[in-house]
């Protein structure tokens, strides 16, 4: 499903890749539900295709409605990955009486530099604009849940270099390097927020989803962090670490504490 129909903002057709999409993963329930956008990591230069799908249809299992979202990476660098993050949230909020969504469930998902970018959606938001010609527009960009696997949050001392340079270059001014830093940019209002990492994570240090934390508390944000011990950057579900793996398990609770989601887990529809 296209992000937009027509004048997708800085499209490039020079550029590799199709214009940015979402990929429907929808379930059939009587009641509104959550929803829940994916975004992969690839350190903005690809997207992880099992940081996608597999996350999808285990959202549906624990009853939430999903969308994988085909942002903008490198050439293009920023704003375009975070303009197709916000236009994804906007695009589900007005289709979510069409799909039986509930427009004030609807969360974001990031694995790596996808975390980055879920961060970025979720410190960098707006509530719409009331007077666009376009009323998807009119929706709010706000994430109301935020999960961040191994996220990238800054682009400062424990940056993730290649994430930093793919979407903002490598010699990017102060400016836009620390209002990029997402552990700098939350405020009271940034969604509550699921991490986890590996301690002894070799690419994005453990540092990130610390700082983030820490910035969360700070700030009076919800959140819970879970530090595991071992494991490689980039596990997805984890389903070959029994350790790491119950990070699925941890977050559905977590989900149902902020009354996210239900204790009702339903198969998905076609997508």
């Amino acid at each position: 499903m296209k992000l937009w129909e027509s004048d997708v903002p800085g499209y490039r057709s020079e550029y590799p890749g199709e214009p940015p999409t979402i990929t429907p993963y929808l379930l059939e329930q009587s009641e509104p539900h959550s929803a829940v956008i994916v975004l992969p990591g690839g350190g903005y230069g690809g997207r992880a295709q099992h940081e996608g799908e597999p996350v999808a249809r285990w959202l549906n299992r624990i009853g939430c409605s999903a969308f994988v979202a085909n942002y903008r990476v490198a050439p293009y660098k920023h704003p375009y990955p975070l303009t197709d993050a916000q236009r994804a949230i906007r695009l589900v909020r007005y289709h979510a009486k069409e799909w039986n969504i509930d427009p004030d469930k609807i969360g974001i998902l990031g694995f790596s530099a996808g975390g980055h970018l879920a961060s970025t959606a979720s410190t960098h938001f707006d509530y719409g604009n009331a007077a666009a010609a376009d009323p998807i527009d009119r929706m709010s960009s706000r994430p109301d849940a935020a999960i961040l696997c191994y996220p990238v949050i800054s682009f400062g001392e424990h940056r993730h270099h290649g994430s930093m340079v793919n979407l903002i270059g490598e010699n990017p001014p102060d400016e836009l390097r620390n209002g990029l830093s997402n552990e700098l940019q939350i405020t009271p209002g940034t969604p509550p927020t699921f991490l986890w990492h590996t301690a002894d994570d070799g690419a994005v240090p453990v540092e990130n989803s610390l700082m983030y934390a820490s910035s969360l508390r700070r700030n009076g944000v919800p959140f819970e962090l879970h530090i595991f011990p071992k494991g490689r950057h980039g596990l997805g579900l984890a389903e070959g670490d029994p350790h790491v793996s119950q990070w699925t398990e941890l977050c559905e609770m977590w989900l149902k504490d902020i009354e996210f989601i239900g204790s009702l887990s339903v198969p998905s529809r076609s997508k």
